[in-house]
């Protein structure tokens, strides 16, 4: 059984930063991806940043030049370093994981940490 279980998340002022880890375990056949999500309230999901298992890194643009996706692949272990953060920042953050096995690819999902930046 895959279980992902993030930590980081917390109360912090406009312009702090935060760092957010996820701590993958179980057996994972083949990692393809780990990602950050995050949901507001009232809003839909949305990715924040996506890391490849080759290293190749895609964020959105809200998060771009502030945010760092990065893996500790000894550890399938993502984090994510969040600076300059805004108010509009605050949401449950969930990360992901893709794996690829021999039947087709799956996705994990942990359960989420809160982050709330206040202005």
């Amino acid at each position: 059984q895959v279980q992902l279980v993030e930590s980081g998340g917390g109360l912090v002022q406009a312009g702090g930063s935060l760092r957010l880890s996820c701590a993958a375990s179980g057996s994972i056949y083949s990692i393809v991806a780990m990602q950050w999500y995050r949901q507001a309230p009232g809003k839909q999901r949305e990715l924040v940043a996506h890391i490849t298992s080759g290293g190749t890194t895609t964020y959105a643009g809200s998060v771009k030049g502030r945010f760092t996706i990065s893996t500790d692949n000894a550890k399938n272990t993502v984090y994510l370093q969040m600076n300059s953060l805004k108010p509009e920042d605050t949401a449950v953050y969930y990360c992901s994981v893709l794996s690829t096995t021999p039947v087709g690819s799956v996705g994990y999902w942990g359960q989420g940490t809160q982050v709330t930046v206040s202005s």
